[in-house]
């Protein structure tokens, strides 16, 4: 089976931050293989904007060797490399000053109607200094600005970024990155719920005993500390992957996949979210911080350690018991962890069905357990749905649990696009559905903010866990008080 290849209009990519490592690791790789798939039209140009003081040769040396180091050495065999080079040039540019700025006017003075794009792979504290100059050297006319997270440290510095990116670009030329949203088993997502009629009927807390998200780590923070330790496992991971991954789940039908009406339903979903507080932090919340353990068969060290110090009270887990306050999830909890150096590296959604009311089977034939919709992100996407079927052979009934398993990898025989590879075009195309909203960002922040708050006022370090297992004990009691478990990668 072949994927459809639908060409681009032609663009200009500016990507500020092109030595990086997000650059090396995921930009210029997806770029080439969105090439390599014949989707990029022979005017597209790829400028690269850092303060290193490069060649366009040594500019190009180092793509040639960021494709090498992260694309499979058999894409890499062909013309197709050199054209993509070819694509390339360099700049060097001052981001908090004034050097290199207007070389790079100059270089996009001919641009002609080309779509003009650019990306800031950067350090957030340069995002808005950055769109200032753009808009100083009449570069933001006309063009889009694509960012990363995180989006503020919090809802006042995040409306603070945003204000200042609103004074250069307009709210449809923002695009607010989360590559989480670009994963082909977060689309698919959409699709199995709106183009299936087995189960949107069931969509709702009638039929859905409760809904886990997972988002698991098996590595420590390592060369990211310093970032890391001013951000946390909330900041980083929660308030932005694993709450638009709860909109898609709990969103109500759009009427159409259109930007806005898909970015409507997930807004009115972090506006139901039940406010977590001083009053319920302690019920509904664990934060937790590893220490000295075992994975991926040796010993690592503890954050404090990696970290280079001997007091720290940033989370490195967290687990919350979240709940969607509308009428079709009231009473559903939402239980969502995420971790470093957690026991395996896996994101996925679990959907748990309510248990048949009544079974007519006798004790021999065995417990009968819950339907249960499975959504992995990574690693092995794909989808699996648990079924209670009879065992085969003769003498009476005997019931086992097992999963419908669709492996996209199977089933599709194609190469998996990284998330990357999608939403660089989505920009250039213009469609936002992926990307979110202003409003959607401020939303998520007014119900995190609360919970960092409480946290502070409790004045408690996070509860300690070994590396190598799932994390704090409190977080299984989170989950078990309420009679249920979390699901394990194993099971």
């Amino acid at each position: 089976m072949t994927s459809r290849v639908i060409p681009v209009a032609p663009f200009v990519l500016t990507v500020f931050g092109a030595t990086g490592d997000l650059a090396r690791r995921k930009l210029l790789p997806a770029l080439f293989h969105r090439d390599l798939a014949g989707q990029l039209p022979d005017e597209a140009e790829i400028i690269g904007v850092s303060r290193r003081d490069l060649d366009q040769d040594e500019f190009r040396q180092f793509a040639r060797q960021a494709l090498m180091d992260h694309v499979p050495a058999s894409e890499l065999q062909g013309s197709e490399v050199n054209r993509f080079l070819d694509r390339l040039r360099y700049i060097a540019v001052n981001a908090e000053g004034g050097e290199g700025w207007t070389d790079l006017a100059d270089a996009l003075a001919g641009e002609g109607e080309r779509i003009r794009v650019f990306y800031l792979a950067t350090a957030p504290h340069l995002f808005g200094p950055i769109c200032e100059q753009l808009g100083a050297h009449g570069l933001a006319e006309n063009a889009r600005v694509v960012i990363e997270k995180p989006i503020g440290k919090d809802l006042a510095s995040a409306l603070a970024l945003n204000e200042q990116i609103g004074r250069y670009f307009s709210e449809d030329s923002v695009y607010r990155i989360d590559h989480y949203l670009g994963k082909e088993t977060v689309q698919n997502l959409m699709a199995l719920r709106f183009a299936n009629a087995l189960l949107e009927p069931l969509w709702n807390n009638a039929h859905i005993d409760h809904v886990q998200i997972t988002v698991a780590e098996s590595l420590g923070v390592e060369e990211r500390a310093g970032y890391y330790d001013t951000a946390g496992a909330m900041r980083d991971m929660l308030q932005n992957h694993m709450l638009q991954l709860l909109c898609l789940v709990a969103m109500e039908p759009p009427h159409s996949l259109d930007d806005d009406a898909v970015r409507d339903e997930k807004l009115k979903v972090l506006r139901a979210l039940k406010p977590i507080d001083d009053h319920n932090v302690n019920a509904l919340t664990v934060r937790g911080q590893y220490r000295a353990g075992a994975s991926s068969g040796g010993a690592v060290p503890g954050y404090l350690e990696e970290l280079g110090s001997d007091r720290s009270r940033t989370e490195t887990f967290v687990a919350v018991k979240a709940e969607v306050e509308n009428w079709r999830w009231a009473g559903v909890p939402f239980y969502l962890r995420t971790g470093k150096r957690l026991a395996s590296r896996v994101s996925e959604i679990v959907v748990e069905f309510r248990h048949v009311p009544h079974s007519v089977f006798d004790k021999s034939a065995g417990p009968i357990e819950a339907n249960r919709l499975v959504i992995r992100l990574q690693p092995d996407e794909g989808v699996k749905l648990w079924l209670m079927i009879k065992d085969p052979g003769p003498g009476g009934i005997r019931l086992s649990h097992v999963p419908l398993d669709m492996s996209f990898a199977k089933a599709f025989k194609v190469r998996n696009p990284d998330a990357y590879e999608r939403l660089l075009l989505d920009v250039v195309r213009g469609n936002q559905t992926l990307f979110m909203r202003r409003d959607e960002v401020e939303a998520a922040w007014k119900w995190v903010d609360p919970i960092l708050n409480a946290w502070r006022h409790l004045k408690e370090p996070p509860r300690p866990y070994t590396a190598g297992t799932w994390g704090p004990s409190a977080a299984i009691a989170l989950i078990e008080r309420d009679g249920r478990t979390w699901l394990e990668e194993s099971e």
